[in-house]
């Protein structure tokens, strides 16, 4: 199994609570517990309201810590996962067999039998005290706590001073690891694969729910989880979040994709689009001009260069390609266990691009009534700038 401390940009994370002055950070999010430690709590990721917390002390790794429900100690005892300190909280029953154990029932048991701290904040609390930063300075990441979880922490921890710290695990994010990057770069490949499964049923009468049950199989085939799946014909590819219907395509129509799947917790996100039969000019002459926009970034991009300076540069070349009255948003976003990390490329945005960094670029265009034309393309940024993960074109395709 993979070593999941590898995830974690460890250098990184020291480094930046440094700057700021932490003692530690407590990751709350599914997706930061994840990131940080390497499990993978089931109900956190598919409800909302499960508390599973990772605490992460600056001065020594080594004594991080997972708080943990009963009900999930067997993903615990199942997962390959690098912090090794797990505190336990909540009534749960298994029952134990009179028979000899294995390794990994053993180790089940182990964890049920660690002495239960009742809630998930009381838990919190005693591992911040256990560390001895119960005086320190603590960033929490306040968006996967319930409301009043963070008045109570004030509470228990009177003489810690607690910062948000969502945030800083987005900066801390933001750069991967080379074991990240191996997922992502999968992720995408696997995506590609399931657009090229799409196509192989793209013909007069199929349906966008052909198309999408054949890019889902594939995805699943890949050893990928469906996440993202937007596919539509004709006007419905206008629609930026379309989900697939039982809606036929006809001869001329656009099929615009915006999808990936989720591949060992990492996510994609790329576009692609297809005409049934020939492509008109002004399709062609749109998505010529969005296509040069996402290559400028390609051009631009590397370490040093302000996101807010892609951003201009992709809609000013999208306008003088052939859409003059393109607007935009943003033209991409990082990319990893979310599927929205940093850095935003907006043109408010602060960000400066960093070698290690995973990113979507695009320049979507939206006509209501007429169609959606996209293109999205992930990269990675190395020292001298993009490796792009991509391996089918970025040309306008056609199926017949």
């Amino acid at each position: 199994m993979a070593d999941t401390s590898s995830f974690l940009n460890k250098a990184r994370l020291v480094d930046l609570l440094k700057r700021e002055r932490l003692d530690a950070i407590v990751a709350t999010l599914p997706e930061n517990v994840t990131y940080s430690s390497g499990y993978w709590a089931l109900s956190q990721w598919i409800r909302r309201g499960p508390q599973s917390y990772v605490l992460l002390p600056a001065a020594d790794l080594d004594a991080s810590c997972i708080i943990a429900s009963t009900s999930l100690l067997d993903l615990l005892a199942d997962q390959d996962i690098w912090v090794k300190n797990v505190r336990r909280y909540g009534y749960f029953q298994a029952d134990r067999a009179n028979a000899p154990l294995n390794a990994l029932d053993r180790r089940q048991a182990e964890l049920y039998d660690l002495p239960d701290d009742k809630g998930a904040i009381e838990s919190l609390v005693a591992a911040v005290r256990a560390a001895g930063l119960a005086k320190g300075r603590l960033a929490v990441d306040e968006l996967g706590l319930l409301p009043g979880h963070w008045e109570r922490l004030r509470d228990e921890l009177p003489e810690a001073e607690l910062v948000p710290g969502a945030q800083l695990m987005r900066r801390i994010r933001a750069v991967k690891t080379e074991a990240e990057i191996d997922r992502l770069r999968e992720a995408a490949r696997v995506a590609e694969r399931s657009i090229q499964a799409a196509l192989r049923v793209a013909k007069a009468g199929a349906t966008e729910l052909d198309l999408a049950r054949a890019f889902h199989a594939e995805t699943v085939t890949g050893d990928a989880f469906p996440v993202l799946g937007c596919i539509g014909f004709g006007t419905r590819s206008a629609m930026p979040n379309v989900q697939p219907a039982d809606v036929a395509l006809e001869e001329g129509q656009v099929i615009r994709f915006d999808v990936g799947g989720r591949y060992h917790h990492y996510r994609a996100d790329i576009a692609r689009i297809a005409v049934l039969g020939e492509a008109d000019a002004r399709t062609r002459k749109y998505y010529g001009a969005l296509s040069a926009g996402v290559q400028r970034v390609l051009e631009m991009v590397k370490p040093g260069v302000r996101t807010a300076d892609l951003f201009n540069a992709a809609v000013e070349t999208v306008r003088r390609e052939g859409i003059p009255h393109y607007s935009r948003s943003h033209v991409g976003h990082g990319i990893g266990i979310d599927g929205y990390d940093l850095p935003d490329l907006t043109p408010g945005s602060d960000h400066v691009v960093e070698e290690g960094m995973v990113m979507c670029v695009e320049t979507p265009y939206y006509e209501v009534g007429w169609c959606g034309l996209q293109r999205e393309d992930t990269i990675v940024i190395r020292r001298d700038g993009p490796e792009s993960f991509m391996t089918l074109s970025g040309d306008l395709m056609t199926v017949s």
